[in-house]
């Protein structure tokens, strides 16, 4: 698909020189009126550069900005392509990703990078209420939306209360696990969120280039006796949910 119309029709100018917020104003007017719908493929750096006669460099600036804005994201090896709608995220309201992503109408899955032992720091230490060097899981996980990796999450769970929880897939869901094997149910929650630059570990996580923005999410979950049954960190691609919060006024 052309991102520009036919020759005859004036509504668009593309000439030499174009810069690359106009080049970046032309896709999004697109996006904006249907034209390039959630899913579909840009045309290649090398189409863009032939049909609108600009240099490569500036298409590329003109393609990241769009992505920082959330507008398209790169996949693997294939190209540009617009961003799909973001999953609406309620953070007061317990429910697994897989819950919310289904009741939605989108596909989840989840993808077990590595779970193992380790000792408690200081900080873990004082969230678990644990002395230093207790044992505990760490899990890290990333998690996908119909097939786009969205979400890159560290779990610590402490090993006095699930014992031998690393027998279990994590592929699926660990509250499930939690509730119907160790009895743990979460009836309180503590979020803390703030933006972030996604670097290191957390960008080649969701595959994306060093830099881009995100959102991390602070969990500290509590059973009704106020033991921390979840310590998570996540790290979101910041064009892949949106925060929704039901406020009551009293």
């Amino acid at each position: 698909m052309l991102l520009t119309p036919p020759p005859n029709d004036p509504s668009v100018v593309l000439a030499d020189g174009l810069h690359y917020l106009e080049l970046r104003d032309t896709i999004a007017a697109r996006i904006a009126a249907g034209d390039l719908r959630p899913g579909d493929r840009l045309p290649s750096e090398r189409a863009l550069q032939a049909s609108i006669r600009i240099a490569r460099g500036t298409i590329r600036e003109g393609l990241a900005q769009l992505e920082a804005e959330g507008l398209i994201y790169r996949k693997d090896r294939s190209g540009w392509y617009v961003s799909p709608a973001p999953i609406v995220y309620d953070p007061t309201r317990w429910e697994g990703f897989i819950s919310y992503v289904e009741a939605q109408g989108r596909v989840p899955a989840t993808e077990t990078l590595d779970a193992t032992e380790i000792a408690a720091d200081t900080l873990l230490a004082g969230v678990f209420d644990r002395p230093r060097g207790a044992p505990l899981y760490l899990i890290r996980r990333r998690r996908y939306i119909d097939d786009r990796p969205v979400l890159f999450e560290y779990i610590v769970v402490d090993v006095a209360l699930a014992p031998d929880l690393l027998r279990f897939s994590f592929d699926q869901s660990l509250t499930s696990i939690l509730k119907s094997h160790y009895g743990l149910s979460v009836t309180r929650n503590k979020v803390e969120m703030q933006p972030c630059a996604l670097t290191g570990r957390e960008a080649a996580a969701l595959r994306l280039k060093p830099g881009l923005p995100g959102l991390n999410v602070v969990r500290t979950s509590y059973d009704a006796q106020g033991r921390v049954v979840e310590f998570d960190r996540e790290y979101w691609r910041h064009d892949a949910l949106r925060i929704s919060v039901e406020a009551r006024v009293r």
